[in-house]
């Protein structure tokens, strides 16, 4: 189970969760459903599977967070390693709008903000994965090119504030 709880205050309602943290209250409500269950409660609901539906949701916000984080680390490597001038500020745009989409999502699920160091080495694999790829196929590609994208690391504030590699 996803240690992630509501602090909200009891009297406060599960609405306030709610709307503070989506991810946070979607694993606590998770639980509760799962402990309403093994208590035998007489309500005909399937609390097994109403339970895994609302910790799923929790789950699709943070799975489109990363899916973010790695859009954001593959078109900075594309800045980094590609000759290629004219998509450069179609990236520039395309990580500008992650950005912006990532402050949202960690505002509406703040909880998610710890598992941000880890999911960026995860997504970094991937995303140097698509781009030595996308290398390849417009004819970019070469070992040197290659050990930079496998060792090239972005630190958070890279990849979550302003920064941009220098052109």
């Amino acid at each position: 189970m996803v240690d992630a709880v509501d602090t909200a205050p009891p009297e406060a309602g599960p609405e306030v969760g709610y709307v503070r943290d989506f991810h946070a209250w979607t694993q606590a409500q998770a639980a509760a459903l799962r402990a309403a269950a093994q208590t035998g409660a007489n309500f005909p609901v399937d609390w097994e599977n109403v339970a895994e539906e609302i910790e799923s949701l929790g789950r699709s916000e943070a799975s489109a967070l990363r899916s973010r984080l790695r859009t954001i680390i593959e078109h900075l490597l594309k800045l980094e390693v590609s000759p290629a001038r004219d998509p450069v500020p179609g990236w520039r745009e395309t990580i500008t709008r992650c950005r912006i989409d990532i402050e949202n999502d960690l505002t509406d699920s703040p909880s998610l903000r710890r598992h941000v160091p880890e999911w960026l080495e995860r997504e970094h694999r991937a995303a140097a994965r698509l781009v030595s790829m996308n290398l390849r196929g417009h004819g970019e590609w070469s070992p040197e090119v290659e050990e930079r994208l496998q060792v090239r690391r972005f630190a958070e504030n890279d990849v979550l504030g302003d920064w941009f590699p220098a052109d």
